[in-house]
Protein backbone atom coordinates (compact mmCIF):
# COMPACT_ATOMS: atom_id res chain seq x y z
CA UNK A 1 0.00 0.00 0.00
CA UNK A 2 1.17 3.75 -0.94
CA UNK A 3 0.53 6.40 1.10
CA UNK A 4 0.02 9.87 -0.31
CA UNK A 5 -0.69 13.29 1.78
CA UNK A 6 -2.72 15.69 -0.12
CA UNK A 7 -4.74 19.14 0.97
CA UNK A 8 -8.33 18.98 -0.11
CA UNK A 9 -7.44 21.34 -3.74
CA UNK A 10 -4.98 18.58 -4.51
CA UNK A 11 -7.42 15.95 -4.39
CA UNK A 12 -7.95 14.23 -7.88
CA UNK A 13 -11.52 14.06 -8.57
CA UNK A 14 -11.30 9.91 -8.29
CA UNK A 15 -9.13 10.36 -5.44
CA UNK A 16 -12.15 12.05 -3.63
CA UNK A 17 -14.65 10.28 -5.44
CA UNK A 18 -12.84 6.60 -3.81
CA UNK A 19 -12.75 8.61 -0.63
CA UNK A 20 -15.79 9.48 -0.02
CA UNK A 21 -17.28 5.76 -1.42
CA UNK A 22 -14.71 3.88 0.98
CA UNK A 23 -16.22 6.43 3.94
CA UNK A 24 -19.60 5.38 3.07
CA UNK A 25 -19.18 1.75 2.46
CA UNK A 26 -17.74 1.35 5.87
CA UNK A 27 -19.53 4.44 8.40
CA UNK A 28 -23.28 4.27 6.87
CA UNK A 29 -23.25 0.75 5.24
CA UNK A 30 -21.21 -1.71 6.88
CA UNK A 31 -22.24 0.66 10.53
CA UNK A 32 -25.44 0.89 9.50
CA UNK A 33 -25.49 4.20 10.70
CA UNK A 34 -27.38 7.32 8.82
CA UNK A 35 -25.23 10.36 9.19
CA UNK A 36 -24.42 13.37 7.08
CA UNK A 37 -20.21 12.38 6.39
CA UNK A 38 -19.82 15.01 3.82
CA UNK A 39 -19.83 17.55 6.88
CA UNK A 40 -17.97 20.54 5.26
CA UNK A 41 -14.70 20.08 7.25
CA UNK A 42 -12.94 18.18 4.31
CA UNK A 43 -11.60 21.39 2.76
CA UNK A 44 -9.90 22.06 5.70
CA UNK A 45 -8.60 18.68 6.37
CA UNK A 46 -5.00 16.98 5.29
CA UNK A 47 -5.89 13.89 3.66
CA UNK A 48 -4.00 10.78 4.48
CA UNK A 49 -4.78 7.74 1.62
CA UNK A 50 -3.91 4.89 1.54
CA UNK A 51 -3.73 3.46 -2.08
CA UNK A 52 -3.56 -0.15 -3.45
CA UNK A 53 -3.19 -1.63 -7.37
CA UNK A 54 -4.91 2.21 -7.71
CA UNK A 55 -7.89 2.01 -5.57
CA UNK A 56 -8.21 3.85 -2.10
CA UNK A 57 -7.95 1.05 0.74
CA UNK A 58 -7.32 2.99 3.87
CA UNK A 59 -7.53 6.51 4.45
CA UNK A 60 -7.59 9.12 7.71
CA UNK A 61 -8.23 13.07 7.96
CA UNK A 62 -6.26 15.56 10.24
CA UNK A 63 -7.14 18.70 11.18
CA UNK A 64 -4.73 21.73 12.68
CA UNK A 65 -5.18 22.73 16.22
CA UNK A 66 -8.65 24.43 16.29
CA UNK A 67 -10.16 22.99 13.15
CA UNK A 68 -12.12 20.14 14.92
CA UNK A 69 -10.48 19.95 18.85
CA UNK A 70 -8.06 22.49 21.02
CA UNK A 71 -5.60 19.94 19.74
CA UNK A 72 -4.77 18.77 16.37
CA UNK A 73 -6.93 15.53 15.84
CA UNK A 74 -7.28 12.49 13.18
CA UNK A 75 -10.48 11.29 12.20
CA UNK A 76 -12.54 9.68 10.02
CA UNK A 77 -9.82 6.54 10.06
CA UNK A 78 -11.16 3.79 7.56
CA UNK A 79 -9.81 0.72 6.13
CA UNK A 80 -11.93 -1.32 3.37
CA UNK A 81 -13.46 -4.72 4.84
CA UNK A 82 -11.62 -6.91 2.50
CA UNK A 83 -8.13 -5.07 3.23
CA UNK A 84 -8.20 -5.15 7.08
CA UNK A 85 -6.35 -8.23 7.46
CA UNK A 86 -3.14 -6.85 6.40
CA UNK A 87 -2.59 -4.41 9.14
CA UNK A 88 -3.69 -1.15 7.17
CA UNK A 89 -5.69 0.43 9.78
CA UNK A 90 -2.11 0.28 12.00
CA UNK A 91 0.13 2.09 9.06
CA UNK A 92 -2.23 4.54 7.97
CA UNK A 93 -2.65 5.53 11.11
CA UNK A 94 1.37 5.70 12.22
CA UNK A 95 1.70 7.55 9.03
CA UNK A 96 -1.21 10.01 10.36
CA UNK A 97 1.03 10.44 13.32
CA UNK A 98 3.94 11.15 12.12
CA UNK A 99 2.70 13.59 10.05
CA UNK A 100 1.22 15.01 12.63
CA UNK A 101 4.70 15.09 14.60
CA UNK A 102 6.29 17.10 11.49
CA UNK A 103 3.60 19.48 11.50
CA UNK A 104 2.69 19.73 15.39
CA UNK A 105 5.70 18.69 16.82
CA UNK A 106 5.40 18.51 20.73
CA UNK A 107 1.58 18.90 20.49
CA UNK A 108 -0.72 16.00 21.53
CA UNK A 109 -2.90 14.80 19.04
CA UNK A 110 -7.01 14.22 19.92
CA UNK A 111 -9.71 12.25 18.27
CA UNK A 112 -13.40 10.51 18.52
CA UNK A 113 -12.64 7.02 18.69
CA UNK A 114 -15.68 4.75 18.64
CA UNK A 115 -15.22 2.43 21.84
CA UNK A 116 -15.07 -0.70 20.15
CA UNK A 117 -11.35 0.13 18.88
CA UNK A 118 -10.02 1.41 22.26
CA UNK A 119 -7.80 -1.38 22.06
CA UNK A 120 -6.25 -0.49 18.63
CA UNK A 121 -5.97 3.20 19.57
CA UNK A 122 -4.19 2.22 23.09
CA UNK A 123 -1.61 0.21 21.15
CA UNK A 124 -0.83 3.64 19.04
CA UNK A 125 -0.44 5.58 22.37
CA UNK A 126 -3.43 7.08 22.79
CA UNK A 127 -5.11 7.15 26.08
CA UNK A 128 -9.29 7.72 27.03
CA UNK A 129 -10.10 11.43 27.96
CA UNK A 130 -13.25 11.93 29.53
CA UNK A 131 -16.64 9.82 29.65
CA UNK A 132 -18.17 7.79 26.89
CA UNK A 133 -20.68 9.55 24.57
CA UNK A 134 -22.88 8.90 21.69
CA UNK A 135 -22.15 10.77 18.35
CA UNK A 136 -24.66 9.85 15.53
CA UNK A 137 -25.60 6.97 17.57
CA UNK A 138 -22.74 5.12 17.80
CA UNK A 139 -20.10 5.12 21.27
CA UNK A 140 -17.04 6.83 21.60
CA UNK A 141 -14.62 8.39 23.24
CA UNK A 142 -12.18 11.25 23.24
CA UNK A 143 -8.85 9.67 23.10
CA UNK A 144 -5.11 12.01 23.14
CA UNK A 145 -1.68 10.89 22.40
CA UNK A 146 1.21 12.79 24.26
Amino acid sequence: MEIITKTFDELSTKELYQILQLRSEVFVVEQNCVYQDVDGKDEKALHVVGIKNGEVVAYTRMFKPGDYFTNPSIGRVVVAKEERKYGYGKIIMQASIDEMGKRFKGIPIELSAQTYLIKFYTDLDFKPFGDEYLEDGIPHIRMIRA
